[in-house]
C-alpha cells in the first residue's frame, strides 16, 4: 500500500512538473521596440514608400515545448511615419486609413511551423479599415533570452507578409496604376507579463 501510495505521489509530482514546463507563457509587447513597417507602391513601380507604425500594444502567448502560441496586437493607425508631413495627414483622411472611424488595426493569429521551440509561422487575420481579412505571416527570426536589465524572459522576432489594400476598402491610386499590394516587416519585443516594462533603448 505504501509503495502504490509513494509510485502515485511520484506519478503526480512529475505530471506537475510536466504541466509546469510545457505552460504557456504570456508576454507584453514592448511598444519601444516594436514596430511596423508598411511598403507600398507609388505609380506602378515608380517608386516605393516605406512608412512605420509606431503605436503598437498587444500580448503575445508561447508553449515552446507544446509548439503553439497565439499573437494579440493592436496599432495606432495615427502613428504612421512616412517622412512626409503633407502625407502622414492624408493617410489618417478618409482616402487611406480613415483614422476618425477606425483608428486602430488588429491582428491576431496563431504561431505555427515550430521549429528548436521557435515559431516560424503565423496564421491569423487583420482588421484595418473596418474589414476583417486573412493575413499570414513568415517569421524570419525568433528569440527569446533573459532580459539584461530585469532578469524575466523577453522573446523578440522578426516577421513578413503582404496583402492587398483594395481588399480592405483602401484603393486610392488604383486609377492611376498604383499596386494595391502592401508589405509588412514587422519588429516585436515582447517581456514575460510578470515583468516590469524594460526601459526605453
Amino acid at each position: 500500500m505504501r509503495t502504490r501510495l509513494l509510485t502515485f505521489l511520484a506519478l503526480s509530482a512529475f505530471a506537475a512538473m510536466t504541466a509546469a514546463v510545457a505552460a504557456p507563457v504570456a508576454y507584453n509587447v514592448d511598444p519601444d521596440h516594436t514596430h511596423v513597417q508598411f511598403d507600398t507602391d507609388h505609380f506602378g513601380g515608380l517608386s516605393v514608400w516605406r512608412g512605420i507604425m509606431t503605436k503598437n500594444r498587444g500580448t503575445l502567448s508561447v508553449d515552446k515545448a507544446a509548439g503553439t502560441g497565439t499573437v494579440d496586437v493592436y496599432t495606432d493607425m495615427t502613428s504612421a511615419v512616412i517622412g512626409n508631413a503633407k502625407l502622414e495627414e492624408e493617410l489618417k483622411s478618409n482616402q487611406f486609413f480613415d483614422a476618425g472611424r477606425y483608428p486602430e488595426s488588429h491582428y491576431q493569429g496563431t504561431l505555427g511551423g515550430f521549429v528548436n521551440g521557435a515559431p516560424t509561422t503565423v496564421t491569423g487575420s487583420l482588421t484595418f479599415h473596418g474589414v476583417t481579412k486573412p493575413v499570414n505571416l513568415k517569421i524570419l527570426s525568433f528569440k527569446c533570452m533573459m532580459h539584461p536589465f530585469y532578469k524575466k524572459e523577453v522573446c523578440g522576432a522578426d516577421a513578413t507578409g503582404t496583402f492587398s489594400r483594395a481588399d480592405f476598402g483602401v484603393d486610392y491610386g488604383k486609377a492611376y496604376g498604383f499596386n494595391m499590394d502592401v508589405t509588412l516587416r514587422i519588429q516585436v519585443e515582447g517581456l514575460a507579463a510578470d515583468a516590469a516594462a524594460p526601459a526605453k533603448k
